[in-house]
């Protein structure tokens, strides 16, 4: 069972999870790519990449908007939805080319919850503020 869905209070919902892009995923592959000339030292690099962008979860709930991550120490950032301001895309060059953003869910005051290396940002921007519009 995943942190979010422990973590949900008495009717509370999840409304949509996110995955990375695949983009996330290269440093790991840069890892197992070193690992041939390395006879395998690199190894260890490439499992802790695994396991770190393994345990990342993010979601949109009916009540919040959750990030986590952490393999064996766990960092979590959430924002009640009833805080939101705004829901912002930033993305670079290679991010147009490619297909990843940031997702800046801003909130009262300075708090902020950035999602990184978003597969279809658009969509994830489009389901929180679907989220948003309900809870209104």
């Amino acid at each position: 069972m995943s942190y979010i869905e422990k973590t949900l209070s008495s009717e509370e919902a999840i409304q949509s999870t996110f995955k990375l892009h695949w983009m996330a995923w290269l440093r790991f592959v840069g890892w197992i790519v070193l690992a041939i000339p390395t006879v395998g030292i690199t190894l260890l690099a490439a499992l802790y990449e695994y396991l770190r962008l393994k345990c990342i979860e993010q979601a949109v709930t009916n009540r919040r908007v959750i990030f986590k991550r952490g393999i064996i120490s766990r960092h979590t950032e959430e924002m009640r939805l009833d805080s939101v301001e705004t829901v912002e895309i930033r993305q670079s060059i290679w991010g147009r080319i490619l297909g990843y953003a940031t997702i800046v869910v801003t909130g009262r005051g300075v708090s902020d919850v950035q999602l990184k290396w978003m597969a279809q940002p658009l969509e994830v921007k489009r389901a929180i503020e679907q989220v948003l519009e309900q809870n209104q």
